[in-house]
């Protein structure tokens, strides 16, 4: 764990460091593999594939290069394997760094620019410049950059956080998989709400504990209530709103003005803190799980 530790936060340093090494993030191998997939394009076809077969192939032969690695110069091989495939699956951009750019434009038409760059899939409908929209998309955007990553690299290893990021892209993202069917899509989806529900459920949970407590829970048990759904719905709406709430919270115990939350800068530069809060919080518990294996 002390080794995962050290992975996770050289990538973090490197990724806030370094944001021109995004370009080594290129995913095109995918989106070629996808295309010649057999039955991509005719999902009803007789002999067409399951497209989720696709990552789970990519999964499979990681986590066979992995264990290869493992017993090769004591591990070393394996770490730097773990670290460069972390890299590659985190982001693909600093969300810190586009959080910045939205603060610091010197103009609305620019701020609006920047502020697209938020949105998980860039052919996605244009994001407001509104502060509710900018809060539910940069958390949005945490949990497919920074915790579902995270999540999965923390129980599979390398192979966990490659195969998150390929279901997320194959998915979710319409330049991708713009032709292909729509058929071998909807599996896609689903698994892709799989993967997230457990690292959306701990970044709630995390929420509640470094904003405004029963700001959040009360939140969260209304959406449900609300919806009519349990806590083990794949609908994971919960989350924008919960964020929404726990932003909320934060700018009104801040200044004391609740017309605060209006604001929409106000209102971002408080969830890049809280998100910044909720990251050092998984952190934290990962180095004391680590101290505590090695205490053994």
């Amino acid at each position: 764990m002390a080794l995962t530790l050290l992975a996770i936060l050289l990538v973090i340093a490197a990724a806030h460091a370094l944001p021109d090494m995004r370009r080594l993030r290129d995913f095109s191998w995918l989106r070629a593999w996808a295309e010649r997939w057999p039955g991509a394009h005719d999902g009803a076809a007789p002999g067409a594939w399951p497209l989720a077969l696709l990552p789970l192939l990519v999964v499979l032969a990681c986590l066979l290069l992995q264990q290869a690695l493992g017993g090769v110069l004591f591990g070393l091989p394996a770490f730097a394997f773990a670290v460069i495939v972390l890299f590659y699956a985190w982001g693909p951009r600093d969300l810190d760094g586009d959080i910045e750019t939205v603060l610091k434009a010197p103009d609305g038409e620019r701020r609006d620019a920047a502020a697209q760059s938020l949105r998980a899939d860039p052919a996605r409908e244009h994001l407001p410049l509104e502060a509710a929209p900018l809060v539910e998309a940069a958390f949005a955007s945490a949990l497919s950059r920074w915790f579902g990553v995270l999540f999965w690299f923390l129980l599979l290893g390398a192979a966990g956080a490659l195969g998150y990021r390929v279901v997320q892209l194959l998915a979710r993202h319409a330049a991708l998989g713009a032709n292909l069917d729509p058929a071998q899509r909807g599996p896609l989806e689903r698994t892709a709400r799989i993967l997230d529900w457990a690292p959306a459920h701990l970044m709630a949970l995390t929420l509640a504990l470094v904003s405004e407590f029963d700001a959040v829970m009360r939140t969260w048990r209304g959406w449900h209530a609300a919806h009519g759904k349990g806590y083990f719905t794949l609908d994971l709406g919960f989350l924008g709103a919960l964020a929404r709430a726990g932003i909320d919270a934060d700018v009104v115990a801040g200044d004391g003005y609740a017309a605060d939350v209006s604001n929409p800068l106000l209102e971002l530069a408080d969830a890049r803190t809280v998100l910044r809060r909720i990251l050092a919080v998984w952190l934290a518990l990962i180095a004391l799980v680590a101290v505590s294996g090695l205490a053994h």
